[in-house]
């Protein structure tokens, strides 16, 4: 008498499809969450942590639950417990368009002068405050300027070419001292997956290999290392416009 196959059972095959299944719904459910939940946490805990250093300079008398409590004449066990998340930030940002009206006026730039001249006096002070404040110039300028287009460079040697971004064609003494034929770029190539640093090159044009794809794209594809691909936008224009043609020859 021969002994059953256990390979043809089917029921295994059955229940590693629906521990697979399980597994892909909740990886995919994961992946919808995930960001919710993460952007959700981050805005709590930063409004939260703004609350928390605001509040300490605002007189008790003109907290949020104070107030209520007082206007419903409420005193002692009962009064009314009120956490108002958010409010600190509220006033954060009266606070500072106070400041920047201030400091936009003649008093004002008068005042930061003088401020800044003691700061300069101080060693350690003074390197601190310079960065800090050029990384805030940098980060909340409200100029115009932005890279011109993304580009592709060989970096660090010929053969291997990186993702860069035109800033502006280079002048001053940058473009007189550099020995050149060409017209001369100011490329900023940054570094992944953080594309706040990077390099600053002065590359000639004809070396210089235009993208299609945006400069958000771009950042995008530096960022992810290489994972998330900007659609081609040309190839796309291709398919729609042979399927245009199709539709019309039917």
């Amino acid at each position: 008498m021969s002994r059953p196959d256990h390979h043809d059972d089917p029921t295994p095959r059955r229940r590693s499809g629906i521990l697979t299944a399980f597994r892909n719904n909740f990886l995919a459910g994961l992946v919808v969450i995930a960001p919710i939940g993460l952007t959700f946490w981050l805005v709590t805990t930063v409004l939260g942590w703004v609350d928390g250093v605001v509040w300490p300079f605002i007189p008790q008398a003109y907290h949020p639950q104070e107030l209520v409590n007082r206007f419903l004449g409420r005193e002692g066990a009962d009064t009314v417990v009120i956490n108002v998340r958010g409010a600190g930030v509220i006033l954060f940002l009266i606070f500072t368009v106070l400041v920047g009206w201030i400091a936009k006026g003649l008093i004002g730039r008068s005042f930061i002068r003088w401020g800044e001249g003691l700061v300069d006096r101080m060693p350690i002070i003074r390197s601190v405050y310079n960065g800090v404040k050029q990384i805030a110039e940098t980060v909340f300028s409200q100029s115009e300027a932005s890279f011109d287009r993304a580009c592709l460079v060989e970096y660090p040697r010929p053969g291997l070419w990186a993702v860069a971004f035109v800033s502006t064609s280079a002048k001053g003494e940058i473009a007189q001292k550099i020995p050149r034929e060409d017209e001369l770029l100011t490329v900023f190539l940054p570094t992944t997956p953080n594309p706040t640093s990077g390099f600053l090159l002065f590359v000639p044009k004809a070396d210089v290999l235009p993208l299609d794809m945006s400069v958000e794209d771009a950042a995008k594809l530096v960022i992810s290392a290489g994972l998330v691909y900007p659609a081609d936008k040309k190839a796309a224009k291709t398919k729609a416009k042979a399927a245009a043609k199709a539709a019309r020859e039917e």
